[in-house]
């Protein structure tokens, strides 16, 4: 097979989303500057607005990054030590570290193997075995929503609480409600690499609950609700001004940088398909009414080996993630072994995310599919 002339083509390349708005989140800049209110500044007041409105709930809270809204939504919920937090083994090392750091156990069910989301089938079982679980953490990865409709039914039967996981998932739909909308707090990251990304870390809550509202703003700040009297034991997660402002000009291209990636997809779906490379594509379920494609995740034979190639011809990729959660070292002391959670351990072998982002041209896109197919043909 004759391959096209070779392209350098990155998993993720923010230039040409910044570039037509690069003026203009220079003067957002500037204006924080001279502003001097570098810390909650109007700006976090104003995002807290817009996300609210996106994703369609009354209240969002910000803070210092993904990990900490996850974080803070644990101690606000009430999960101290000796609560058993239950969630997916096959994720970012936050979802199982904020259960951690809050001073609570991970136990962990096994994911789907066509979505990589925690199976609600697994839910009941595990939490039979685990009588001390207080909350549920899905997490909605690579940008589609886990089964939240099961999810929900057993927490409240429970008594538990859900905490959406979102870091990867803003702007994604559940039979048509907004992810982050649907638990008793929402997560998200803006971390540069997400969806919506600011010029460093930033996160994100939310949630319907007014009191619980008014608890992760304090927690957010010490534990202050006026200044210098401590409700609560909480921590320094603020957002910065200068990020919130950026992320305001950013928020509203978000659905049309989404529409790129969910155009990229389907170009690579029409593309492998046609081509015939033994890959098995990203599924989205039913319930996954708006997958919005933070990453494009293969399962493929002989993986690394793919990715060696490709890498040779100029194409970054990235596993997500090689070592499932329960296999961490940090986590020896959990009891678990390998082949406790099967599925997630097979998806460790076998996935490998493609480059998505709004950027590719659909010239980059047919330039790694017949890479693809160049790798098999030749027997590897």
């Amino acid at each position: 097979m004759t391959l096209p002339s070779q392209r350098q083509i990155p998993l993720l390349d923010l230039r040409p989303q910044h570039q037509p708005i690069h003026q203009e989140i220079l003067a957002e800049i500037a204006r924080v500057i001279d502003s001097q209110k570098f810390i909650m500044g109007d700006d976090v007041r104003l995002l807290e607005k817009a996300v609210a409105e996106y994703c369609a709930v009354p209240h969002a809270i910000a803070c210092g990054s993904g990990s900490d809204a996850l974080y803070l939504a644990l101690l606000a919920t009430g999960i101290k030590h000796g609560a058993q937090v239950l969630t997916t083994p096959f994720s970012f090392f936050a979802t199982a570290g904020s259960i951690s750091r809050a001073g609570a156990t991970p136990v962990f069910a096994d994911i789907q193997y066509d979505t990589f989301n925690i199976d609600p089938n697994r839910l009941t079982e595990t939490i039979r075995f685990h009588p001390r679980t207080r909350a549920i953490i899905p997490v909605h990865l690579f940008g589609g929503c886990a089964d939240l409709d099961p999810i929900m039914s057993l927490a409240r039967e429970r008594g538990c609480v859900v905490i959406e996981d979102g870091a990867q998932s803003i702007g994604a739909e559940y039979n048509g409600r907004k992810a982050q909308s649907i638990g008793d707090v929402g997560c998200i990251s803006f971390f540069p690499s997400k969806n919506l990304g600011a010029f460093g870390d930033g996160g994100m809550m939310t949630t319907k609950d007014a009191d619980l509202a008014k608890k992760l703003a304090s927690l957010r700040l010490h534990g202050t609700i006026r200044k210098y009297h401590h409700e609560w034991i909480g921590t320094n997660s603020r957002l910065d001004t200068l990020q919130a402002a950026i992320l305001r000009v950013k928020l509203r291209h978000l659905d049309s940088w989404t529409e790129a990636r969910q155009n990229n997809a389907a170009l690579y779906r029409r593309i492998l398909s046609r081509l015939g490379a033994p890959l098995t594509l990203p599924q989205v379920a039913p319930y996954q009414t708006r997958h919005v494609y933070n990453q494009f995740v293969v399962r493929c034979p002989n993986r690394d080996a793919l990715r060696d190639y490709l890498k040779q011809h100029g194409v970054a990729t990235e596993v997500y993630y090689p070592l499932p959660l329960h296999l961490q070292p940090c986590y020896k002391d959990l009891g678990y072994r390998e082949g406790d959670f099967p599925v997630s351990e097979q998806a460790a072998r076998e996935v490998l995310a493609l480059p998505v982002h709004p950027g590719l041209s659909a010239e980059d896109i047919e330039y790694i599919c017949h890479l693809v197919r160049s790798f098999y043909a030749l027997g590897s």
